[in-house]
């Protein structure tokens, strides 16, 4: 009897491993399914915003310049402390260096680096490069001869811009991006009032895009509400014409606002048959054109998550609020507005971080003084070509974006604790 026992015992534990190994081998043949299903989107995000991103960081802190042309002279500013001029061994590495620059004509990308040191280190790189002495010339004569051909030579901070161009890595560009720079200590300060724009810029960014996203809530709230409230055939036509922006590209709506609100435009015509006023004003190229533009634009982004929301919400809940004396003020703001609150947040959420990017808008239907921080991204990577530059503003803006999503997930996350 035990013999019987203990070989059915056996033979139930060898079937029950054969049994979960079988099970096993299924859930890896589906996982390895799953992921073969999923790798193409996966390899489509890295190669299209994973790698970007981190190529555009790694050239915002990127200083490649002076060590690809002048190794020698990168590598002999590292080792000068900064104090006074360079040695004469120095100064004679960089003239050799400059005039093999000079003759390759690889001296340009140089001098472009240094020029966003100094404005005009370029002029006196290229005119000293042309108007070097003779090769035979001692080291202890250079300094005073280079100082002869451009009198910058004799001060050190046209050296001290030198030796930071030397490193590989820099944090210049991101200095510059917050309106901060290096002392000749290498000391951290404010930068001259007349080259600190982009904390005024960023500032700038933050108060459209909270203005648009206040703007847009006033507004896509009570048509979300409508929306959620109404029969579902009038409710989809409703719907329809939310979304009809979208079959739009945004610089056709961009362009169709900058014609309706223009000195002679729609608007204002209807505002002086009208009699609201007798002088045309200008509805264009300021500060109000962009709020206009930007919220048309941006309005279904906030209706459509506050529907979402609304749309699951139970009509029951105010009847019950109601029915328990509640007046109906009272009882949407006890019972309906707090279960619409994660649209809210997420609606303003999207909306404010894609006003953060703005760029079309802004540029055509705002003035000079209404261009937000994606317009001087473009313009130090298209026009200026001072890619570090560029990238340095881009990556502070998606820290910016990133501290906000992760703020946001925070508060969201608390919430959910709270009410749980």
């Amino acid at each position: 009897m035990s013999v019987t026992d203990s070989a059915g015992t056996i033979v139930d534990a060898g079937r029950g491993r054969v049994l979960r190994v079988s099970l096993r081998r299924a859930e890896r043949a589906q996982q390895v399914r799953a992921l073969l299903l999923v790798l193409p989107a996966i390899v489509f995000l890295l190669v299209t915003f994973i790698v970007p991103i981190l190529s555009m960081l790694v050239v915002a802190v990127e200083n490649p310049e002076l060590r690809e042309v002048m190794p020698r002279t990168a590598a002999a500013m590292m080792g000068w402390d900064g104090t006074g001029v360079p040695s004469p061994a120095t100064v004679a590495t960089f003239v050799r260096e400059l005039r093999q620059a000079t003759a390759d004509g690889s001296i340009g990308k140089v001098a472009r680096r240094l020029n966003y040191s100094i404005p005009g280190f370029r002029s006196v790189l290229l005119r000293t490069g042309r108007s070097l002495p003779p090769a035979e010339t001692s080291d202890a004569d250079l300094l005073a001869l280079l100082a002869g051909i451009d009198s910058h030579w004799a001060e050190p901070p046209y050296w001290l811009a030198l030796k930071g161009a030397a490193p590989a890595v820099t944090d210049f560009y991101l200095l510059a991006a917050a309106d901060l720079r290096r002392d000749a200590r290498g000391t951290i300060v404010t930068a001259p009032p007349d080259q600190a724009v982009f904390v005024t810029v960023f500032a700038r960014t933050f108060w459209v895009s909270l203005v648009v996203t206040a703007s847009c809530l006033l507004l896509g709230y009570p048509i979300a509400h409508l929306l959620a409230s109404l029969p579902p055939r009038r409710g989809n036509v409703l719907m329809i014409l939310v979304l009809l922006p979208f079959w739009t590209s945004v610089l056709v709506r961009t362009t169709a606002w900058l014609v309706l609100l223009q000195r002679e435009g729609v608007v204002n015509d209807l505002a002086v048959r009208l009699g609201i006023t007798t002088a045309r004003i200008e509805l264009v190229h300021n500060r109000f054109g962009v709020y206009v533009a930007m919220v048309h634009i941006l309005l279904p982004f906030m209706v459509l998550p506050i529907y979402s929301v609304m749309r699951r919400i139970s009509p029951q809940h105010m009847r019950a609020a109601a029915t328990l004396g509640a007046r109906p003020f009272l009882a949407f703001r006890k019972v309906y507005f707090p279960q619409s609150v994660p649209g809210v947040t997420s609606g303003c959420l999207l909306v404010f971080v894609l006003a953060l990017g703005f760029y079309v808008t802004p540029a055509l239907v705002g003035g000079g003084s209404d261009q937000l921080i994606s317009y001087f991204i473009a313009l130090f990577a298209n026009e200026i070509v001072n890619w570090g530059m560029a990238a340095a503003l881009s990556a502070i803006l998606l820290g910016i974006v990133l501290v906000l999503l992760a703020t946001y997930r925070w508060l969201v996350r608390g919430e959910l604790l709270r009410l749980g």
